[in-house]
């Protein structure tokens, strides 16, 4: 399916109706490795408030086997993606969620937060980063997927619209990012998630490692805001060259959604 096909079907599709479709040509043909990305640095910012953190402390489950709660985590939410909620698969893998989560005391407030990471990571990981800017229709299938799944893993007070979702979203960050030793025992650096796959990708030769992973222990962070890192007390800086050239990229990236250049 040619890409120009894709995002003329996207646009031509309604967000509250067809997000479900929206999702998958998004995550599976439009922005695959974005949406990776972009929900690796989502689950980072989760370890950021105190309370997650101590609760993901607690179980010993990031302490002892990082990588494998990371993987469950990637599964779930792809099946969810690709094959959608209401899907066999998406049934299956909802029910599993809400197995995991039923085992534990978790605030209304924290699991709405966690909800809404899944929502705007994406989007503002796309403005700084995305090979093209999604239109209005990617935007909002963003806000009702994810909504309706919180609907079924039975979340109360969802926010009604998008609007209302993001200030949420802003306001939590804004009161419960502080630092605690549960976020930098669970979180610490961010390279510690998104790395091993980096490492784990296919590759020809060395080539990949030296052009693609060895940079990335410095841009990494970069992509990070100063206030996550501080909150997670990890220990690494982005050099000045790295941050220089995010902050480039995220400058063009904004004035080219609103057309400034």
């Amino acid at each position: 399916m040619a890409r120009s096909s894709i995002l003329d079907e996207i646009r031509g599709l309604d967000p509250v109706q067809d997000h479900q479709r929206i999702i998958f040509l998004c995550t599976c043909y439009e922005f695959p490795f974005d949406t990776t990305r972009s929900l690796e640095f989502a689950l980072f910012r989760t370890f950021c408030v105190p309370s997650i953190a101590a609760l993901l402390n607690k179980t010993g489950e990031f302490a002892a086997r990082a990588q494998k709660r990371y993987d469950d985590t990637d599964i779930i939410v792809s099946e969810l993606m690709e094959w959608g909620y209401d899907s066999d698969r998406g049934k299956a893998a909802l029910r599993r969620m809400n197995q995991i989560h039923g085992r534990f005391a978790i605030a209304n407030e924290d699991l709405l937060y966690v909800l809404s990471t899944f929502i705007y990571e994406p989007i503002r990981w796309n403005v700084r980063f995305g090979w093209r800017l999604m239109c209005p229709q990617e935007r909002l299938a963003q806000f009702y997927f994810w909504r309706e799944v919180g609907r079924h893993m039975n979340i109360k007070d969802l926010p009604e619209t998008y609007e209302a979702f993001e200030r949420f979203n802003i306001e939590y960050e804004r009161t419960h990012f502080k630092f605690s030793a549960s976020n930098n025992r669970v979180g610490g650096d961010p390279r510690n998630i998104v790395l091993p796959h980096l490492n784990r990708a296919p590759r020809a030769s060395l080539k990949f490692h030296d052009l693609i992973v060895s940079p990335a222990r410095d841009t990494i962070p970069s992509m990070t805001r100063r206030d996550l890192l501080a909150a997670a007390g990890a220990a690494c800086a982005a050099p000045l060259w790295a941050r220089s050239h995010i902050e480039k990229s995220r400058i063009s990236a904004i004035t080219d959604e609103i057309g400034l250049t």
